[in-house]
């Protein structure tokens, strides 16, 4: 622990981003209930840690392949356990999401969240700490139990500050990610007793090397054992029952980071350990696990097409639009890796804007029941222009942040197989009609003479919702400010499970020029 100390003490910016939260909760935890202190503490903790994070960028977009601002120190030393983490081009942008959306629900907490605000933001910095050591840790026992700190604030932020069925949702909720979370655990020690290992750089490596063989039946073990903690988390269909009930009861700051960040715990797992340790396995299910995501697409597009509750039908989009990112996954290409990194980033700002904007709806009209509203945009036109914005980049407007990993995603789904990109093309057209249908009836139409006072966006309401726009434009209309860096980091993943779907350019054999300019997909194996 003194190395590691030393390590904060010399501007290691990694370690400053982890720990600066969770200084904040000791922080905020010791302070005075009923003052504004909890609020300082948590909103300078969660920007510090933000602003820490903007130093991983430069060593991380000199490397994006590689890991940086690595952290490598010994946790356990008679078992083998190493605090090693590392930032690469695809962690990269997931820590400065978590590290820029926990200031915003710190933000929205103070007018969202009435009883007990100081344990809530305590549990928002519990939470932010857990996140960002989930999206950097390389040693798998050091990622499960981030992976489990993540959990508890969580689910203790929907079972005391959530609605009136809060505690059943939240102990299905713990039960569903506590039963996948076991599995994995189960999954690394296997993997261990094999390769005498807990470090996934060195397990590759020594993959690689041929210093270790793991056969096709242990590979099927590790990788369901995975599978079952991720699946629940990001969710996968038929993993999915505990979704909706939880971010209809949620607290709406704990909804928006649920959706914004902690989903992307799943894809991100499947994408960094899932798919690299048992690749074999991985290849081999991944026709099963496509039609999973495909029915998650399909199915949850359908039940948001008749949700009477925004925030519900909000939620089940999220389940759609999750199908198509782990769709994008086991595509086992180029394409679809890059889609889905991408599409991480866009669903979570255009999501996490989406519910924000539902807050601010429901502290208004204290409801979100779609009938109790009507003619909205006459009274709060700025509160309409933004949700139309956010409604606009969810369901894939060009010129905003989801056109462009849905394209991707789209692209690697029929290049491995054209008819997921048939039904993943049925959910995105889907995903209009809901969000449409909603926002005629929440904002259009005739005026609900019940809501004659509803006042439009503030000052203080604008603060999180401008950022959110920006990183929409920002991300649909200069997408190279992030591709590089994820694609460098996508086909150094990629090349770890050998099976890579590259673009060929077939020549005309004459000699005279292309004689098509289709690209044909081939599978490469390395070495």
């Amino acid at each position: 622990m003194d190395s590691l100390l030393d390590s904060i003490l010399s501007l290691n910016y990694l370690a400053l981003t982890l720990f600066i939260p969770l200084i904040g909760f000791f922080i905020v935890t010791a302070c005075p209930r009923r003052s504004r202190l909890p609020f300082f503490y948590a909103m300078v903790s969660s920007l510090g840690a933000f602003i820490a994070a903007l130093r991983l960028i430069r060593p991380a977009l000199a490397h994006p392949e590689r890991f940086t601002s690595q952290i490598d120190e010994s946790w356990v030393a008679s078992l083998k356990i190493r605090l090693h983490m590392g930032v690469d081009g695809i962690s990269l942008w997931l820590i400065l999401l978590t590290t820029l959306l926990v200031p915003m629900a710190v933000w929205a907490t103070e007018k969202m969240v009435k009883e007990r605000r100081k344990s809530f933001f305590a549990m928002l910095m519990l939470f932010e700490f857990g996140l960002i050591g989930v999206f950097s840790a390389l040693d798998l026992i050091a990622f499960y139990v981030f992976w489990e700190i993540a959990l508890v604030p969580m689910y203790l932020m929907v079972g005391a500050w959530g609605g009136s069925n809060a505690f059943k949702v939240s102990v299905k909720f713990f039960v569903y990610t506590m039963a996948g979370s076991i599995l994995m655990l189960g999954s690394i020690l296997y993997l261990h007793s094999l390769t005498n290992s807990f470090d996934s750089v060195d397990i590759l490596r020594a993959v690689a090397g041929g210093q270790v063989a793991i056969t096709a039946r242990d590979q099927t073990f590790i990788f369901f054992g995975l599978l079952a903690a991720f699946a629940v988390k990001a969710p996968i269909f038929p993993l999915h029952t505990w979704l909706p009930n939880t971010y209809a009861e949620a607290p709406m700051p704990a909804t928006f980071l649920l959706a914004a960040v902690m989903s992307k715990m799943g894809t991100y797992g499947l994408l960094r350990f899932g798919i690299t340790l048992a690749p074999g396995a991985a290849h081999r299910f991944a026709p099963w696990i496509a039609i999973c995501a495909i029915i998650g697409i399909v199915y949850g597009a359908l039940l948001a097409l008749v949700q009477p509750n925004i925030k519900r039908l909000i939620a089940y989009s999220s389940l759609s639009h999750v199908g198509v990112i782990v769709l994008g996954i086991f595509a086992f290409n180029q394409q679809g890796a890059d889609g889905a990194v991408y599409q991480m980033l866009a669903h979570g700002v255009s999501t996490g804007a989406l519910f924000l904007l539902a807050g601010y709806l429901q502290v208004r009209r204290h409801s979100l029941e779609i009938a109790d509203f009507g003619g909205v945009a006459a009274l709060a036109p700025r509160l309409a222009a933004a949700f139309s914005i956010a409604m606009f980049a969810s369901i894939g407007l060009p010129a905003l942040c989801n056109f462009v990993g849905e394209f991707l995603l789209l692209q690697g789904a029929a290049i491995a197989n054209f008819n997921w990109a048939i039904w993943a093309a049925v959910g995105v057209i889907l995903s209009s009609a809901y969000m449409l249908w909603m926002y005629q009836r929440t904002f259009l139409g005739k005026l609900n003479p019940e809501i004659e006072h509803f006042h439009d966006l503030q000052w203080r309401d604008w603060v999180p919702t401008l950022p959110l726009i920006a990183l929409m434009v920002w991300l649909g209309c200069y997408s190279q400010s992030f591709m590089p860096s994820i694609s460098a980091a996508t086909y150094q993943l990629l090349d770890k499970t050998n099976m890579i779907n590259q673009y060929r350019v077939k020549l005309d054999r004459s000699g005279t020029g292309v004689q098509t300019m289709g690209a044909v997909a081939e599978v490469t194996h390395a070495r």
